[in-house]
């Protein structure tokens, strides 16, 4: 059964990986989180920090080994850089897609798996908790070193553009009320009882592999 258990192994990296980024196309729109960049900031980071972290934490207790995380997140990057090659054969402005930052956040996972001495518990509430917390502040540094998202969206605007999607300029606030803090902190709470998703889905795949 080392055979049906190696290429299931294998089968899931691909599949979801490939899903993911489809995920993140689709929840951005054709220029990915571009138009979600202010308006809806807080609904993408929840979807890519629970989305990262269920795939992330299954692949690294498959193998048992730290630093899968971060080979799974790289994984998704690639594919994603890989459309945004696509788009900008296509005549779009090289920031019209902006990828998503996943692997900083999938490393602070694979570190408590490593520090807690491969810990399934302490990886899912620590580590979950971590990559909640730091995505939106990963993805918010990224989207303050390209090029104005809403110019962008601007320039290039869909004719059919649904309201949820419309750029609006961000609100100045306090920070317990930006979009980082919120997204940070739903992000926290939601990515734990995820990554047990995550853990779980491993321990059925073992299970009917058996």
């Amino acid at each position: 059964m080392v055979w049906l258990r190696r290429t299931t192994h294998y089968l899931f990296i691909v599949v979801v990986a490939v899903n993911s980024t489809l995920l993140t196309i689709n929840a951005g729109d054709y220029i990915f989180y571009t138009d979600w960049a202010w308006t809806s900031f807080v609904v993408f980071s929840i979807a890519q920090s629970t989305m990262l972290v269920v795939g992330a934490i299954y692949y690294m207790l498959f193998t048992g080994v730290p630093g899968t995380a971060t080979y799974y997140a790289t994984i998704m990057a690639i594919y994603t850089w890989v459309a945004k090659g696509a788009w900008f054969g296509l005549g779009c402005p090289y920031d019209f897609v902006t990828v998503p930052v996943w692997i900083p956040s999938a490393m602070l996972l694979d570190l408590t798996y490593w520090a807690t001495r491969r810990n399934k518990h302490a990886a899912i509430i620590i580590g979950g908790t971590l990559v909640g917390l730091s995505l939106p502040v990963f993805n918010m540094i990224n989207l303050l070193l390209i090029a104005d998202p809403l110019e962008t969206a601007f320039k290039y605007p869909r004719p059919t553009l649904p309201p949820y999607m419309t750029p609006i300029e961000p609100q100045v606030g306090k920070f317990y009320n930006s979009p980082v803090a919120r997204g940070s902190g739903a992000g926290a709470v939601l990515s734990v009882p995820i990554a047990a998703l995550g853990a779980k889905l491993n321990t059925w795949t073992y299970r009917w592999m058996a």
